[in-house]
């Protein structure tokens, strides 16, 4: 078995590296929107456990490998903004967001990442698959997974409500584990925590 893990709007492969090396049991397919170079997408046939960090989840759930088995959702989420009975972040932030990005992207990019809790400085960016991205979070809502759903989330998510972390992937099979003093970035903030709940997540499997 492999995992696949898929990062979030705003960051790359480089962001797992800290919990990809407490997983070294299992090999591991990495992409890489191409945000800040060239974009990476692995092709997985084997079966797969898929680690995806914030919007990284909508990406594997509008396209999920043939041999998905499972996945472990950290900050995740099957949709972004806010619909009529279902909470999420309102759809102005990311129209506000939008609005920016044509006349400053990278302030814009530099804004979301210190609001998530990253200050740490990035090179230079594409703004094409950035914008892209920002329209799916606006709208998107690809199928629930038919697959089990690990749900980690921070007690203090400067990012997501905390109605709709307790909502994300009602309707599936899902287990939710809260990291209380846990922001946005948990694999960043504490990967062992991560590894733990990636190691449960593959010995639950059938």
């Amino acid at each position: 078995m492999k995992l696949l893990f898929a990062h979030g709007w705003g960051f790359d492969r480089d962001f797992w590296r800290p919990l990809a090396e407490l997983l070294p049991e299992w090999p591991h397919a990495i992409d890489d929107r191409g945000y800040f170079g060239a974009a990476h997408a692995p092709e997985v046939a084997e079966p797969c456990l898929a680690v995806t960090h914030s919007f990284g989840t909508m990406r594997v759930l509008a396209a999920p490998p043939p041999g998905l088995v499972g996945i472990v959702a950290i900050n995740g989420f099957e949709r972004f903004t806010a619909l009529p009975g279902k909470p999420g972040v309102g759809a102005r932030v990311v129209d506000r967001m939008l609005r920016r990005f044509k006349a400053d992207p990278r302030a814009v990019l530099t804004e979301f990442r210190r609001t998530c809790g990253c200050a740490e400085p990035f090179g230079e960016i594409d703004p094409e698959p950035l914008r892209a991205d920002l329209l799916r979070l606006r709208d998107a809502q690809p199928p629930l997974p038919r697959v089990s759903v690990l749900a980690l989330n921070g007690g203090r998510d400067p990012l997501l409500p905390t109605d709709m972390r307790a909502a994300v992937f009602a309707g599936c099979r899902v287990r939710r584990l809260s990291h209380e003093t846990g922001g946005h970035l948990l694999p960043l903030e504490d990967p062992d925590f991560c590894a733990r709940a990636v190691r449960e997540a593959v010995g639950a499997l059938p």
